[in-house]
């Protein structure tokens, strides 16, 4: 299923996205929320008649750095040997659609295109085994970094968790299993329409599996909280005007557009 957020004539709600063809796809409304019991309405409305918002608001996004071997070389970084953590606010978050707002501290504006891990229930000390409990859906993320004031101030809080720095979407498909993962869906990123970023899944060095073992030995994890798995190679610029998609496999496409700060 796919569960998408969306506003509709003030009305904040989600609903099951529903239709293969982008211009007929349909929201059945939830009674509910995702992250407990639900029953779909039979009220339905067509996608292109909402504001698709971020699929969730997480209390927290915990984000892996250098996942990807390749990702970390091209950086001149080291592979670490164990999950490298960082955070970004719950002010960071945007949904498709909105815009990335260039910080005005910064000159070197980067896209990390990612999957997203979407948690459906209060968790902590999670066993490897029950992992997979745990995890409402996935989604398509964008962790936007501020690469030269990363290199800059060292630890990461400014670089990578100003505002609009975490679009997420479009929605938060759940038949994605852990299995398909490890086995490898493909991750692009295309900025204006032309390739930046093209890699896959299995390519991480530390599963989705490793990662929530790893951080809920440290910490509770709230439904809705986001998990970012870190990016493959091909990182890049972003510039004033851009326009900047994520497409991951099985789930689909994230568009933000970047704008000068007001």
């Amino acid at each position: 299923m796919r569960i998408a957020r969306f506003s509709i004539d003030g009305n904040v709600a989600f609903g099951a996205v529903e239709g293969d063809k982008p211009d007929e796809l349909v929201l059945d409304i939830i009674k509910g929320i995702p992250f407990a019991d639900f029953e779909l309405s039979g009220t339905k409305v067509p996608l292109s008649k909402v504001r698709l918002l971020p699929p969730v608001l997480p209390n927290k996004v915990v984000a892996f750095g250098r996942n990807y071997a390749e990702h970390a070389k091209e950086l001149g970084n080291e592979v670490p040997d164990a999950p490298f953590a960082f955070f970004k606010p719950s002010t960071s978050v945007i949904g498709t659609g909105d815009e990335i707002q260039y910080p005005s501290f910064s000159s070197e504006l980067h896209h990390e295109a990612e999957l997203a891990v979407v948690i459906g229930r209060m968790c902590r000390e999670v066993p490897r085994e029950r992992v997979k409990d745990v995890i409402l859906g996935y989604t398509c993320a964008n962790d936007v970094t501020a690469r030269d004031v990363q290199k800059r101030e060292k630890q990461w809080a400014r670089a990578k968790g100003f505002d609009n720095s975490c679009p997420l979407g479009p929605w938060v498909e759940t038949d994605l299993d852990l299995a398909a993962i490890a086995e490898g869906i493909t991750i692009q990123c295309m900025v204006n329409g032309a390739q930046r970023q093209l890699g896959r899944t299995s390519e991480m060095i530390h599963s989705v599996e490793d990662l929530i073992v790893n951080i809920t030995e440290a910490m509770t994890l709230l439904p809705g909280d986001v998990i970012l798995t870190g990016t493959p190679a091909g990182v890049g610029p972003l510039n004033v005007g851009d326009e900047v998609a994520v497409t991951i496999e099985g789930i689909g496409t994230l568009t933000n557009k970047v704008i000068k700060r007001g």
